[in-house]
Formats: C-alpha cells, sequence, structure tokens
C-alpha cells in the first residue's frame, strides 16, 4: 500500500485556517471606518491562540534542534519572544475596563472556583508551568539578537 503524496501546502490544513481566520480579522478591524474598540473578549481569543501557537512552536523547536541546532536556537528565540507577547496580551486583559465584573486583579488562589472572566488567568497560568520548566529567567529578559543568516 502507498502512502498518499502530501504536498507542502497540505501539511497543516489547520494552522493554515487559524491564519487565515487571525488575517481576516486583522482586514476587517483595518477596513472599519470606525472601528469598534478591543474588548475583553478580543484579547482572551487573542491570548488563547498565542498560547497554542506558543505550544506549537515549542513541539517545532523539539524536533528541529536534534538535527539542526542552529535552527533550533532560532525557534527557540521565537518561542521565547512569542511567550512575552503572551504575557503583555495578559497584562492588557486586566488593564480594560469590566463593567460587569467585580474585580480586575488576577487572583491565582481564586481560579478553580473563580468567576469566568478568570479564564484567561487559568489559561495563562497552565502556559506558565510549561514555560518555567524550559526556560530560565536570564532568557526571558535576554534582549533580541537573532539576525537574518542570510
Amino acid at each position: 500500500m502507498t502512502q498518499p503524496h502530501t504536498t507542502a501546502s497540505d501539511a497543516f490544513p489547520y494552522l493554515r485556517a487559524a491564519t487565515a481566520g487571525v488575517r481576516h480579522h486583522t482586514r476587517a478591524l483595518s477596513r472599519s471606518p470606525q472601528p469598534e474598540p478591543v474588548g475583553r473578549s478580543h484579547l482572551d481569543t487573542l491570548h488563547a491562540h498565542c498560547v497554542e501557537l506558543h505550544r506549537l512552536m515549542d513541539q517545532l523547536a523539539e524536533t528541529v534542534r536534534p538535527p539542526h541546532p542552529g535552527a533550533g536556537r532560532h525557534l527557540a528565540a521565537a518561542h521565547t519572544r512569542l511567550w512575552q507577547a503572551t504575557t503583555e496580551i495578559h497584562a492588557a486583559f486586566h488593564l480594560l475596563p469590566a463593567a460587569s465584573e467585580p474585580s480586575t486583579q488576577c487572583r491565582p488562589e481564586q481560579l478553580p472556583e473563580g468567576p469566568p472572566f478568570l479564564t484567561i488567568c487559568q489559561r495563562h497560568l497552565a502556559a506558565c508551568h510549561s514555560v518555567r520548566r524550559k526556560t530560565t529567567p536570564a532568557d526571558l529578559n535576554r534582549p533580541h539578537t537573532t539576525a537574518c543568516m542570510r
């Protein structure tokens, strides 16, 4: 039995669909004459997308690193930068006004029973545990120094 031939464009259909969704949302926001203000739901969705992208980047870096250490280092740097962006999105979420929510503070001790708006905090803390296992504080604070090698 022969395996079906998979082209590069067919290899990651879900990733391509997610990318198309992000592009569509970006275009819709830029075409609007009076853009709708960004709310917590927008940032929550963007945070979820970034966390999943971070998880994918982690898997890619792990598979690329052994045969291609140089490429693995660049993916590891991208992994770190993506986590920094995800952390900033989480912080911005808590700075937006919340009309119907009693508190805008992230309270990890209340997460299991906490109100629904803390789901972003639950997601962020779960991802944070993964980051702490693989990334040092020095890595997170290191300035971006990689450049195009071509």
